[in-house]
């Protein structure tokens, strides 16, 4: 592998087309403390984003009685989120190409900090769902920004790992942050919920303008110019590759809870901890994925989308028995891996239009999301069994390995094009 210190400007492994370097916005900064607490800084931004979004799950009934709703109605604050990510994400990249990350991204968390006083101030349904719709319009655009901001702290060959830290974060709600505002929900009340995510958005906002550098936008970014990422395929099938191939783990993740009180036998007690595991996978998986991915990224797409297809069909077999469900929902969790490497190639492939790809592959994890949970859903539904979504998120990760191969098969092609020429 190159080293950063061997090279005249910005460098990138090999397997990378010179063509598809890193877009001019990738201005190298330092971090006043060191790239590490800058990245830490971000994290913790990611950690109050991720126990924000699944923590409302677990305080649904007490929302739903408490605003005079059904259950199935209020879950419509989980559907707002989503919406919100996925419209909120491409509209704050272009509308905001020119500002400077530090300052954005201290304004994309007070705007998450006030949707989720929004949400603990709300006394009607219809008020829970728009503040939740609010609460998630910076969500994506702030996983964007982040990464491409903690990429920007180190060279070239160490950006996967930038983005995994960031991601950290997120992995870490999973094991900490969701249960103890879950528990916060229940001991005093489902606003206390989102008044905690609330305090984790203020300490965000500190940490980022203490440990962040400030830094002027570069002169080429533009509205305009963010757009281009639409006209470019690579980042069309890469955006494919993660609505399609990381909709398998959402296909699982979704109706997990009832598989294992259905099928495994366990407790309603048990399944907190079982998803605990889950997300320590997802904790091992993140750090794995980011150095993988420094190293030979489009193997680890590959391997990662293999990998998948193999653990997520093992779930069909392993929920029978708590141990063994319990050491393939950890496995589960390492698909998480995807993230750094689907954030790294955006980077490859967007050109300049960096923020508008960054922001837009949050859109596609949140389609993969509902694309996962609602086919989960239908084989369930037609009386395959509550491990049927295994099987389903199998194919999912096979279509996304599909996709991953047309885009390399048509980046050497145009390689071997520009070569000739």
């Amino acid at each position: 592998m190159t080293n950063a210190s061997d090279c005249v400007g910005p460098c990138e492994p090999a397997e990378r087309p010179a063509a598809e370097t890193r877009g001019a916005e990738l201005v190298p900064v330092t971090a006043p403390h060191g790239a590490a607490l800058g990245q830490f800084a971000l994290s913790i931004g990611g950690l109050a984003i991720g126990t924000g979004e699944f923590a409302a799950m677990g305080i649904l009934p007490s929302v739903a009685a408490d605003v005079g709703a059904t259950i199935p109605e209020t879950g419509h604050m989980i559907s707002s989120y989503a919406l919100g990510v996925t419209v909120g994400a491409p509209l704050i990249a272009v509308a905001f190409a020119r500002a400077p990350r530090r300052a954005l991204l201290i304004g994309l968390m007070a705007f998450f900090l006030a949707g989720n006083v929004a949400s603990a101030l709300a006394t009607s349904y219809g008020a829970v769902v728009a503040a939740r719709f609010l609460a998630g319009l910076p969500h994506g655009a702030y996983f964007g920004v982040a990464m491409l901001f903690a990429a920007s702290m180190v060279p070239a060959s160490r950006r996967g790992q930038a983005a995994a830290n960031v991601l950290l974060g997120l992995s870490v709600a999973n094991v900490v942050g969701v249960p103890a505002a879950t528990w916060l929900g229940q001991a005093f009340g489902w606003r206390a919920t989102f008044i905690a995510v609330a305090g984790l958005a203020a300490a965000t906002i500190a940490l980022v303008r203490l440990l962040t550098p400030e830094v002027s936008p570069s002169a080429a970014a533009s509205p305009m110019r963010e757009l281009g990422a639409l006209k470019r395929p690579q980042v069309w099938l890469t955006l494919g590759v993660a609505a399609i191939g990381f909709g398998g783990i959402f296909a699982v993740y979704s109706y997990v809870s009832p598989t294992l009180t259905e099928v495994t036998g366990l407790s309603s007690a048990m399944v907190p901890p079982m998803l605990a595991v889950l997300g320590l996978g997802m904790i091992a998986g993140n750090v794995a994925g980011g150095l993988l991915a420094d190293r030979a990224l489009k193997a680890t797409m590959a391997g990662v989308l293999i990998y998948s297809a193999a653990t997520l069909g093992l779930f069909v077999f392993a929920s029978a028995n708590p141990w063994t469900a319990a050491l393939n929902l950890f496995l589960i969790g390492g698909c998480i891996a995807m993230g750094p490497a689907l954030q790294t190639r955006l980077m490859d492939v967007a050109g300049d239009a960096q923020t508008l790809a960054a922001t837009l592959n949050h859109s596609a994890f949140n389609v993969a999301n509902a694309l996962g949970a609602w086919l989960g859903g239908i084989a369930i539904a037609t009386g395959y069994g509550w491990t049927s979504p295994g099987w389903v998120g199998a194919i999912l990760a096979v279509g996304g390995l599909a996709i991953l191969c047309v885009s390399l098969a048509l980046e050497r092609s145009s390689n071997a094009a520009r070569r000739s020429a």
